[in-house]
């Protein structure tokens, strides 16, 4: 939380408000858009855009070593890398939608701090949980759902758990506050990010996905893990097939990328939302192993991770994305996206750490930088 109160207390407008402090509930904050308007001075709009609009091309030598990687895994890979100052993109199978899983909170959670900075939501904002806002799967907030009150927390509190844990009832509950999937939908058409998708709920994602469809009980894991495991293997076979082939939650690895650079410049969102979501981006608690572990020290990363569900000896949707930045400053976005794997946990992690060191190279190549030691 320290992280976000160095940029908060620096909004205009927020010291003669005096809200954030005394309006903390549940782990909430008042947002800085919300504590703007109480003093008088409306959100801060989005940034122009800082970038050509078309692009340079992308350096040889990283586009070289991107399809050396891909090849050597030999299985359908998707990976991006865009320079966020020039938006070049270099890549393998860049413009294929891949199975996001839970990559795609990032755009509820963009639709959310949109909402914030319309005046509809606030960061403080009450939201109570009730049973009937269980989820699947990784849900540890409805663990403190107790008797018909429920849990009562805040939006920044469920934004935070959707973020840096990945916590699906926390992205269920927050789309259905901001107005339900038409609306994400809505947001990120709104905003150019074409190749990008939702399309569901976590819950209704992910039984769907299995062969079932939602009922209340599968909020506890076990019932829906019975239910799944009593389906015919040619039930679950095709529902699988039917994901893979039009992945409801598929997203473009380049329109990703793109996406993450253009937040990151600021043109998505006003600049206090913006400090927010790439705050809690860069605390994100999941796959530490994956990008994060291929860095040096001196570089930062803010990310969100995906892993979708194991069937007959592959795993699908097994991604990670997210903003890469150099000591200098310089900032790389980065997709790595797995379809459908088959190979060994090792062999998933070494890939994604050779795509964070292929950055690091292109840095040094830019800029002069050392190279990261082998």
């Amino acid at each position: 939380m320290s992280g976000l109160w160095r940029h908060l207390k620096g909004w205009p407008g927020l010291a003669a408000a005096a809200v954030v402090t005394s309006a903390a509930v549940a782990g909430g904050m008042v947002s800085a858009d919300r504590a703007s308007l109480l003093a008088g001075k409306p959100p801060a709009a989005p940034h122009a855009r800082l970038v050509a609009e078309i692009p340079p091309p992308a350096p040889q030598a990283l586009q070289a070593e991107l399809a050396r990687l891909a090849e050597g895994y030999g299985e359908d890979v998707g990976l991006a890398v865009t320079d966020v100052r020039t938006g070049w993109t270099a890549g393998v199978d860049l413009d294929r939608p891949y199975p996001q899983q839970s990559v795609s909170k990032l755009w509820v959670a963009l639709s959310v701090l949109q909402a914030v900075d319309d005046g509809s939501l606030t960061l403080d904002q009450p939201v109570v949980l009730t049973k009937s806002d269980r989820s699947v799967f990784y849900q540890p907030v409805t663990r403190r759902i107790r008797g018909p009150e429920g849990f009562e927390t805040t939006v920044y509190d469920l934004l935070q758990r959707q973020l840096t844990e990945s916590d699906n009832a926390a992205s269920d509950k927050l789309m259905a506050e901001v107005g339900g999937i038409d609306v994400v939908t809505r947001t990120i058409t709104e905003k150019g990010l074409n190749g990008v998708a939702v399309g569901a709920s976590e819950r209704d994602l992910q039984t769907r996905t299995a062969g079932l469809t939602w009922r209340p009980e599968y909020g506890f894991t076990w019932i829906f893990k019975q239910a799944r495991a009593e389906l015919p293997d040619e039930v679950r076979d095709a529902a699988l097939d039917a994901y893979l082939a039009a992945p409801p939650d598929g997203a473009k690895p380049a329109a990703i990328t793109r996406a993450l650079a253009s937040l990151k410049r600021g043109e998505l969102l006003s600049a206090g939302s913006t400090r927010v979501m790439l705050d809690l981006m860069a605390q994100c608690r999941t796959g530490s192993s994956r990008l994060r572990a291929g860095l040096p020290e001196d570089w930062a990363i803010a990310h969100k991770t995906g892993t979708g569900p194991d069937w007959r000896g592959a795993s699908v949707g097994i991604n990670d994305v997210g903003l890469l930045t150099a000591p200098d400053g310089r900032t790389y976005a980065v997709a790595v996206m797995l379809r459908e794997t088959r190979k060994p946990q090792s062999q998933r992690l070494a890939l994604m750490h050779a795509v964070s060191r292929a950055v690091v190279d292109q840095w040094a190549r830019d800029t002069g930088g050392a190279r990261m030691a082998d």
